[in-house]
């Protein structure tokens, strides 16, 4: 059997990417946090997202517990699996999960870097900080309700690029992750609309759109003074800059897209300070 590696540092999205990453290497089975998952189903072995604290969901997911060691190794067995990625938050990880389960050298090591990018990543860090929401990466109903009975949610289904599904996600809240950072969708407008205004051309922004999915995309509808010093495109650009830049320094979240709507230029006269030359008679 030939073992392969995904690693990277928790929250980062390991586990979201994992089915299709293995799907294109044509890797029918991994083991992540305590499970065994074969064709996009569990097999064996129970998740350490269900352990009380953070201690004992360590110890589950290397595989401390020799009943829990037992049953994936004999699953593998059976399944009769000719390759097996592990997903760990290291290479030391990693390295431990493959000789408590006896399955050999690690073939190769893939960083999630190079299968995600940083905006994904990023926006993955945002939504386990401040949501607390940990995927594991098998169907729904596989999940052990009565224990996570309200604290378990639908994620989604994995699809190929050929339009085959290959598995299903689902989220949830572990026990050991303590409260959650709630940042409201007003104080995000407000970062957003303050960077706006703070680029001299812009009198106000109407509407903003924001969409914190796996890549976040923005849109702003804004109103400017007229006449403009510079072209509409030069001024729209220095807008998505100041956005850009906000976002990655008040959240670490590295937008996907900012689209610049502009509505309406205004000819009041009330241009900014700055804006108003004077001249010496």
């Amino acid at each position: 059997m030939r073992v392969f590696a995904l690693v990277g540092r928790s929250g980062t999205g390991k586990s979201t990417s994992a089915l299709s990453f293995a799907h294109s290497k044509n890797i029918p089975a991994m083991i992540d946090d305590g499970l065994l998952i074969y064709k996009g189903r569990k097999a064996a072995g129970s998740s350490a997202k269900y352990e009380k604290n953070y201690i004992t969901a360590i110890k589950r997911a290397v595989f401390f517990y020799e009943d829990h060691r037992k049953e994936v190794q004999n699953a593998i067995k059976a399944l009769d699996i000719h390759s097996l990625l592990i997903i760990g938050t290291s290479t030391k990880m990693v390295d431990q999960i493959a000789e408590k389960l006896q399955l050999g050298k690690i073939t190769k090591y893939y960083k999630i870097e190079e299968i995600r990018s940083s905006k994904e990543i990023n926006m993955a860090l945002y939504v386990r900080k401040t949501e607390g929401k940990h995927i594991i990466p098998i169907p729904y109903v596989q999940v052990e309700q009565n224990i996570l009975k309200k604290i378990i949610m639908k994620g989604k289904k994995i699809f190929s690029t050929q339009k085959e599904e290959i598995g299903e996600t689902t989220i949830i809240r572990p026990r050991f992750h303590q409260g959650t950072i709630h940042i409201s969708e007003h104080v995000l407008k407000q970062i957003i609309s303050h960077a706006c205004t703070s680029v001299e051309a812009v009198k106000k922004c109407h509407r903003i759109d924001i969409a914190l999915n796996e890549l976040p995309n923005i849109k702003i509808t804004l109103t400017m003074f007229y006449p403009l010093d510079e072209a509409l495109p030069v001024i729209a650009e220095k807008i998505q800059q100041k956005v850009a830049e906000d976002f990655l320094k008040f959240l670490n979240i590295e937008l996907n897209s900012i689209t610049i709507h502009i509505s309406k230029l205004s000819m009041e006269h009330s241009y900014p300070a700055s804006m108003i030359r004077t001249a010496r008679i």
